[in-house]
């Protein structure tokens, strides 16, 4: 006879939830301490986020991509559907190199739209169907487990989830290629020294760390729910 499904007790699988914490907050550590390290760096040029988002839009052609504030200090943002740039408040109005890299990194999502960057296509293709998927797949997976392990729920629910994480995994080559957009046109357009473009390279290059490390956890989550669920058995047989 095994453990039954209920209580505390210690799964083996709990290793994989572990080491994705682990990753999911060392990158979030690196990317706090890279943007607040040059968010106090004032750029040469006393441009600000805003100002260095327009010249970027404005040098690619794209006048119509609006740039708008958000009400607080996180959010930064594209929005395809409205095609706008929408920046924290701290790196719109911010005249340190962390505002400079942010806003150059939204635009760089802009530019891909504007040249029909096929992941970023798929990826908003996907974001009706993964808000779905992502809210029930965990609950799907636990009804089955709860309705004497009815299998085809619990792999409804397992597919749905994985669903989610093919979505993390699409995300990362459009953050990288924004990312690397973001440090061209920076370089291209002057916006920074050539001291500061260090700097910009090192904000994104741990931004987009975040996605690669939440792109792992979400894998190995996926990982232990096989692991748990899907050998089409009852965990107290």
């Amino acid at each position: 006879m095994g453990y039954p499904y209920y209580g505390f007790y210690w799964d083996p699988t709990y290793i994989l939830v572990i080491i994705g914490i682990i990753l999911c907050l060392g990158a979030s550590a690196l990317v706090n301490s890279t943007m607040n390290k040059y968010s106090r760096v004032r750029n040469m040029s006393g441009m600000t986020g805003a100002d260095a988002a327009r010249r970027i839009l404005n040098n690619e052609g794209l006048y119509h991509v609006q740039i708008e504030c958000l009400q607080s200090d996180k959010g930064d943002h594209y929005d395809p559907r409205t095609k706008t740039v929408r920046l924290s408040m701290q790196n719109y109005g911010g005249e340190s190199v962390t505002a400079v890299s942010v806003a150059a990194h939204e635009c760089g999502h802009a530019i891909q739209h504007a040249n029909g960057y096929a992941p970023l296509n798929i990826r908003s293709a996907m974001v009706p169907v993964v808000n779905i998927a992502g809210t029930l797949g965990m609950p799907i997976i636990l009804i089955g487990v709860f309705l004497s392990w009815n299998q085809t729920l619990i792999q409804i629910g397992i597919w749905a989830f994985a669903l989610a994480v093919l979505f993390q995994l699409v995300t990362l080559p459009v953050e990288f290629n924004a990312s690397a957009r973001a440090v061209a046109k920076v370089r291209q357009y002057g916006l920074l020294t050539s001291q500061e473009n260090t700097g910009c390279k090192k904000v994104l290059t741990a931004a987009a760390l975040t996605y690669v490390a939440a792109a792992a956890s979400s894998i190995l989550q996926l990982l232990r729910l096989v692991m748990l669920f899907g050998g089409g058995r009852r965990r107290d047989d």
